[in-house]
């Protein structure tokens, strides 16, 4: 199993969000949480990476992790590239050297596949939404993770950047990578093999 999270509990005051919430996620599979907002979706996953301490319960992954929050965390006066090369600093990301694995030709791979363009040398302070939203799932893959926690990952995105994610998640499931989905709606149910639903602080 890439990911097993176990009864995991979480109150906010009396507010009880997330109630012995279970599951797991095999290596190559693809599963989805849906939930209305407000549900403890996101409250579920920053536990799951280790961005929010549970109340009780267990939470055990394998392997790198890659996570896309809802909200991206980016630097306004910050260039695209620029991004990458701290990101890279962060993971300690080989840069230069015979590996094709180098973060540069993983940068580069990815700024093609999602067509960033002309906006390759932009400020963050000047992308619309969607454009941000793809730098900020860009990082979280940029470090080639076997297992991708995604938060809304699409919100925003045109028709072509949203099939190039789904042609991306296709080649990186194809590969063994473990994918998990939050948001509050799923149009393509097919291409899941699990969806669970988050309601009243269950998973069902």
């Amino acid at each position: 199993m890439m990911l097993r999270v176990e009864n995991i509990a979480k109150s906010f005051g009396r507010k009880a969000v997330l109630k012995g919430v279970s599951f797991q996620l095999a290596e190559g599979s693809m599963s989805g949480i849906v939930g209305e907002n407000g549900s403890g979706k996101s409250t579920l996953l920053k536990i799951v990476v280790g961005a929010m301490r549970a109340d009780s319960g267990r939470v055990a992954a394998a392997g790198r992790l890659g996570y896309c929050p809802q909200e991206a965390q980016l630097f306004s006066q910050l260039t695209v590239p620029e991004h990458f090369q701290y990101f890279a600093a962060a993971y300690g990301l080989p840069a230069r050297g015979k590996d094709s694995r180098n973060w540069e030709t993983t940068r580069d791979q990815l700024l093609e596949h999602f067509q960033f363009g002309h906006y390759g040398r932009e400020r963050v302070a000047h992308l619309s939404g969607g454009t941000r939203q793809k730098l900020n799932l860009c990082l979280a893959l940029f470090h080639r993770p076997e297992l991708l926690v995604l938060d809304e990952p699409y919100n925003g995105f045109d028709w072509e950047t949203y099939l190039r994610f789904w042609e991306y998640a296709e080649k990186f499931q194809a590969t063994g990578g473990t994918i998990l989905v939050v948001t509050h709606l799923i149009a393509d149910k097919e291409r899941f093999g699990r969806i669970y639903n988050l309601k009243n602080g269950m998973l069902r």
